[in-house]
């Protein structure tokens, strides 16, 4: 059994990407343990489709070490569905669209069928996202503070990837660069700003709003994964998913990626269409059957009869009526 290492003091607050503990606060359940490491900040996904012996390592060392490698929770399905509740309320309003997510969040898989129905109603889905990340985010931050983490997250910093990439490099080192020591100044506020009352109420800006310019899609800065302390039985298992920005499939626990939820979308949509088309067919041959069993059965006397009785009384009417009228107006 390995022994029990003491923590490294990081010189500046752990870097981490918001994005990806989103995704990994989505995914944790039963089946799924992530952890996040309190000396550098990687992500750990314990995966079980990785051999048995390196699962035994790993486990060896979350157990020898258990001050560093910090659980992530898992989502409940009450957690879930007060999520789900959560955006139908607050941001649909139409009444029909209401009532059909707050059906599907009842039923079987319902974070799976919840966002396809959202990728067949566009603007619901861009409100989601927007919810979503929001919801997320503030959980990820009550998580971080509870747990004394002194954190920032990469997207919130405006210091170019380069600057970023050495402070990852340089965290445990006393003599560094100016910039560098400056950057750290830096971080060291920033990270105040999280521990704040607004960090986990957000509240929308007071004031005038800004004037309306043409928006510019900016591609998102992401640096270079920088670890130097990562154990050789934890490296199969860190969690390192190339994300940029969180998109809707984050919040499912089947789908990786938006790819993943469009093509299952696809494939439901022709597998109802093949089977409407199946249920006409057997319609059509029934129809087709009782018209062929018709035409071979002749009616007997009594029914013609019965027939041509019922087509006289249907014309009566329909030759006094011309006698009526010309009545009237005479």
């Amino acid at each position: 059994m390995s022994a029990k290492k003491k923590l490294l003091e990081a010189k500046n607050p752990l870097i981490l990407r918001a994005q990806r503990l989103m995704e990994a606060f989505a995914k944790s359940d039963d089946e799924r343990d992530f952890y996040l490491d309190r000396q550098e900040g990687f992500i750990v996904y314990a995966d079980l489709d990785e051999s048995q012996e390196n699962l035994d390592k790993l486990y060896e060392e979350l157990a020898t070490n258990p001050d560093r490698y910090c659980m992530i929770p898992k989502l409940s399905f009450y957690e879930q569905k007060k999520i789900m509740e959560g955006f139908i309320h607050e941001k649909v309003y139409d009444i029909d669209t209401k009532e059909k997510l707050m059906d599907i969040i009842q039923s079987k898989e319902a974070r799976e069928n919840f966002l396809e129905f959202l990728y067949d109603h566009h603007a619901e889905l861009e409100k989601w996202q927007l919810y979503y990340q929001e919801r997320s985010r503030v959980r990820i931050i009550e998580w971080l503070r509870n747990n004394n983490f002194h954190f920032v997250f990469e997207e919130d910093l405006d210091l170019g990837v380069t600057l970023i990439e050495k402070l990852k490099k340089h965290l445990f080192d006393d003599k560094v660069p100016k910039e560098v020591q400056n950057a750290r100044k830096i971080l060291a506020t920033k990270a105040k700003s999280y521990y704040s009352n607004e960090a986990l109420n957000p509240r929308p800006k007071r004031g005038r709003p800004p004037k309306q310019t043409q928006k510019t899609e900016l591609e998102p800065q992401v640096t270079v994964d920088i670890y130097n302390t990562v154990p050789a039985t934890v490296r199969p298992f860190l969690f390192t998913p190339d994300l940029s920005v969180a998109g809707a499939a984050s919040f499912s626990s089947k789908f990786e990626t938006e790819e993943e939820i469009l093509a299952h979308r696809r494939q439901s949509v022709r597998e109802e269409s093949a089977s409407a088309l199946e249920n006409l067919n057997q319609k059509l041959a029934t129809l087709r059957k009782l018209t062929n069993k018709f035409r071979e059965e002749e009616p007997d006397e009594e029914e013609l009869e019965n027939i041509e009785e019922i087509v006289e009384e249907e014309e009566k009417p329909k030759k006094r009526k011309p006698a009526q009228t010309k009545k009237k107006k005479s």
